[in-house]
């Protein structure tokens, strides 16, 4: 089961575009699948209402009893 461990946001803006930068931490149970998941996720199509996904990637990726620990870095814009 994936986890939510923590999650905070940021309000992000440039001259053009204004959004969010993100961070997460997540947890899911140690397997091959869960691994594979966390290294395509920067490459997967997320859709969010309103939003684009920018940029996604996994800081960082640690396995602790069993458990697949990641913090997610994304930053989203609003859809023009």
């Amino acid at each position: 089961m994936l986890r939510i461990i923590e999650a905070s946001w940021v309000p992000w803006a440039s001259i053009t575009f204004s959004g969010a930068r993100h961070r997460l931490r997540l947890a899911l149970d140690e397997s091959v699948v869960a691994h594979a998941w966390f290294v395509a996720l920067p490459e997967l199509e997320l859709p969010l209402g309103g939003h684009l996904l920018a940029d996604l990637h996994v800081a960082t990726l640690e396995t602790a009893d069993g458990v697949l620990h990641a913090a997610i870095e994304a930053l989203t814009v609003e859809e023009c």
